[in-house]
């Protein structure tokens, strides 16, 4: 049994009543966005500082648009599938800004450091603090349950993840292994890009095949629960209307956004690689913690923690795999995006704590030391700074896996093998 509570279905409410709220909510997020429409088309730029917050708030409010959307889109794509296009479309904002810096850097060779930054800092962001953040509201909504009698004590100790996440467990697993051959080339190449993009092409293709464990759909909850429960008509069009707005918004915005954080660093005395590393991964995927800590705090950690998991194999695939792509349209040498040696450490130490997050996963079970042992690891890089301080924390993560390999080394070659088996075989069960 998993630890994935199951909370009563909510209630189909008036169209107009559910479309009314929708529409408040929806109508904040674009007020928020409209000043950096009009600073865009207007051409207007004050100052890098107050560029950054305009631009700021109108990629976190369209990231809010996305994933209320994206969410909501769940009503008519179910399973496995779903959770992936959902991962998918929440950090999109992401890309955004990422390819940005990816593509400038092809003409402007300042920028490549930022490409790598943007994604490394995403990467162990949402590792180090958007897992923990989801198991620990899960195990503390659970306890509630186990003083019910309708769970068993170790339900406060434990995730237990669906059957069904081997499979995306088993993509991020190879990709993680994967991962370690972009500090040893020292570059991302091209042909490792589109590598990579097959690798998100059969991911998604295999998604596809992958059915839920109890074949019961999951309740859409919040501002996205509002939407799905419109008529069919109202809410698809509603749906396609907010995609293409913060679609709009988001790409309108990427450019000035990620610009202003490299000029706010010399504005305000901080290191610009920091705020590219740290604030834009913050601002463009709020949203999506969001959504997974919505999840959790219904009862549906395994929902939450899901999402997170495909995330991150979007971004090992997908986004690194775009990464050397948008350099060389931008006018970069068709050898790919080259690294710095502070990029390749910044690899390093996100390739070892991916591969640290998949050996506490791989037998199904996340556990509550695990969380806290993940949180207090990606806390202590804000202290550890220099180079040879990043080497040790990368050599901690893989220590620290290969231990809890051991633990779990019965659990290693049926999730390894995942990907590549029939939805239907045992190995998947």
């Amino acid at each position: 049994m998993t630890n994935t509570l199951s909370p009563a279905p909510a209630r189909d409410l008036p169209a107009s009543r559910m479309g009314a709220s929708a529409w408040g909510r929806i109508a904040i997020c674009i007020a928020i966005a409209l000043p950096a429409v009009v600073f865009r088309v207007g051409g207007f730029a004050p100052n890098p500082v107050v560029d950054l917050l305009v631009f700021g708030a109108a990629v976190v409010a369209a990231s809010f648009l996305l994933a209320w959307a994206a969410e909501a889109a769940q009503k008519d794509i179910a399973g496995a599938l779903a959770i992936a296009i959902l991962a998918l479309i929440a950090v999109l904002p992401e890309y955004a800004v990422d390819l940005y810096y990816a593509f400038r850097s092809g003409y402007d060779p300042s920028y490549e450091q930022f490409a790598a930054a943007n994604m490394t800092g995403s990467n162990r962001l949402l590792l180090g603090f958007g897992w923990p953040l989801v198991v620990i509201i899960s195990l503390l909504v659970a306890r509630r349950f186990v003083r019910a009698g309708s769970l068993p004590a170790s339900a406060t100790r434990v995730l237990e993840l669906s059957r069904s996440s081997r499979v995306d467990i088993g993509f991020l697993a190879l990709l993680a292994v994967i991962a370690f051959l972009i500090p040893l080339m020292g570059s991302i190449p091209m042909w490792f890009g589109f590598v990579l993009l097959a690798a998100f092409v059969v991911y998604l293709w295999r998604a596809s095949k992958v059915s839920d464990d109890d074949g019961e759909d999951e309740e859409i909850v919040g501002m996205a629960g509002n939407i799905a429960s419109m008529p069919q008509r109202a809410r698809r069009w509603t749906i396609v209307a907010l995609f293409v707005v913060a679609a709009a918004v988001i790409l309108s915005s990427a450019e000035p956004f990620a610009d202003a954080l490299v000029e706010s660093g010399s504005a305000l005395g901080i290191d610009s690689y920091f705020l590219v590393q740290w604030l834009a991964p913050l601002a463009t995927e709020a949203p999506e913690f969001i959504v997974a800590a919505l999840f959790a705090l219904r009862g549906m950690g395994g929902a939450a923690i899901g999402t997170l998991i495909a995330s991150k194999v979007n971004q090992w695939s997908l986004l690194v795999g775009s990464l050397p792509i948008a350099h060389v349209l931008g006018g970069g040498t068709t050898g790919g995006l080259p690294l710095d040696s502070r990029q390749v450490e910044e690899f390093m130490l996100t390739a070892s704590q991916t591969l640290l997050g998949v050996a506490i996963i791989i037998a199904l079970r996340f556990h509550r030391w695990s969380a806290i042992a993940l949180a207090a690891l990606f806390a202590v890089q804000f202290f550890v700074t220099d180079t040879n301080g990043r080497w040790v924390l990368s050599i901690v993560h893989l220590v620290a896996a290969l231990v809890v390999f051991w633990i779990n080394r019965r659990d290693i070659l049926p999730t390894i093998t995942a990907p590549f088996r029939r939805p239907s075989s045992p190995a998947l069960r």
